[in-house]
């Protein structure tokens, strides 16, 4: 009986003992194991430990960023944000991470929200136009889920491109401004079949720019070149943004191609890209090396710059300016084939007066293209002068 009462004590005591083990193992498992600067599957840089000093600390900075230290370091991450993605899935809690796991593979963002910045950037790009004398003319890139609609979970939240894209266009009409509508011509491509959007990352695939680019060749009254003339190269393993922010590590990577024109060599392009004092300059508009990387989506004229000059001796109209996001990389090189100067404006880096680049330039066409939720969101476009 006293055995028995003595056991039943120390059972008592045996979850106590189980929750300390735990918490003081995973406190020595953090402790002594690797820290990493960068995860490849989230394509970010990690929190380091942050320094420490009397005004951090009081300030509670110093407690903010350990927070985030600990988050970012912690053993086996991404293991734990896999596990918490697909359980969260399994509860019918699909697009908790802001992306939705989709059929047929996809990862699709979820609809960004109603309120945000889309009327005041067309506006500052409408006052922009009329500021100018030079042609201007607006392409927005729809967003997936709005295209893709048939492969969304059956629950989700609705995407308002329609109502936004209808608005945008009566804005632009009415300031007598340029708007290429992708919409019907996107529903009808993805409807046969096409692929125009990657299943990992939120921009278009090279076939969706070529759409694009040939329906922006439309408004412009110019001849897109045909794509069966093109080289077609297909590279795989492409993981892109929001594959890394998802969590859901078991979907397949897209391939990412390159469609380049085999008559086109250092001899006719040339590619400048200003940032700030530093400049580079290539031979080719693509930048092969970041297919080893993990982020391969910069293989297109080497990223995100404040300003890129593409120069092709070959093509017979004069400069078109591209007031751009990202989608833009992809189209860029195809236009080279119709202009001999394709400058690219990125308002995210390029803090000067876009309306001084318009004079030295002297363009033909001025273009803003932006994804639409790169639009809406964007908080730079408001300065745009």
């Amino acid at each position: 009986m006293r055995f028995a009462d003595n056991r039943n004590k120390i059972g008592k005591y045996i979850p106590a003992v189980v929750f300390l083990i735990f918490i003081y193992g995973m406190a020595l498992w953090f402790l002594f194991s690797p820290k990493t600067d960068y995860s490849s599957s989230e394509k970010r840089y990690l929190q380091k430990f942050p320094d420490a000093n009397v005004e951090k600390v009081l300030s509670g900075e110093f407690g903010s960023e350990f927070e985030t230290f600990f988050a970012d370091q912690f053993p086996q991450r991404n293991t734990w944000v896999g596990i918490n993605a697909y359980t969260t899935l399994a509860e019918g809690n699909n697009g908790a991470s802001g992306v939705y796991n989709c059929k047929n593979g996809y990862l699709i963002n979820k609809p960004v929200s109603t309120e945000n910045n889309l009327d005041k950037n067309i506006g500052a790009v409408a006052d922009f136009a009329k500021s100018i004398d030079t042609p201007t003319t607006v392409m927005l890139v729809p967003s997936t889920g709005y295209i893709a609609d048939d492969v969304l979970p059956t629950f989700h939240d609705k995407y308002n491109d329609d109502e936004d894209i209808s608005r945008i266009s009566s804005t632009l009409s009415k300031n007598k401004i340029g708007f290429v509508d992708l919409r019907e011509r996107f529903k009808s491509e993805y409807k046969n079949g096409s692929q125009l959007y990657y299943k990992t990352d939120h921009h278009w695939t090279t076939k969706g720019a070529y759409t694009g680019y040939q329906e922006l060749c439309k408004a412009l009254g110019i001849t897109p070149i045909d794509d069966s003339t093109l080289k077609k190269d297909s590279y795989p393993d492409f993981y892109g943004t929001t594959y890394s922010s998802s969590g859901f590590w078991l979907t397949p990577p897209d391939n990412i191609e390159i469609w380049s024109n085999p008559n086109n060599s250092s001899k006719n392009i040339s590619v400048k890209i200003t940032e700030g004092a530093n400049i580079k300059t290539s031979g080719s508009m693509y930048f092969t090396d970041h297919l080893k990387e993990d982020d391969k989506y910069p293989v297109f004229i080497d990223g995100n710059h404040a300003l890129t000059e593409i120069t092709n001796t070959n093509a017979k109209n004069g400069t078109i300016l591209l007031i751009k996001d990202s989608f833009s990389h992809s189209l860029a090189p195809f236009l080279a084939e119709n202009y001999s100067k394709v400058v690219l404006v990125d308002l995210r880096y390029y803090k000067e007066s876009v309306s001084d680049l318009v004079s030295a330039y002297n363009p033909e066409q001025v273009v803003v293209l932006y994804g639409i939720d790169n639009l809406a969101t964007d908080t730079d476009i408001v300065w745009l002068k």
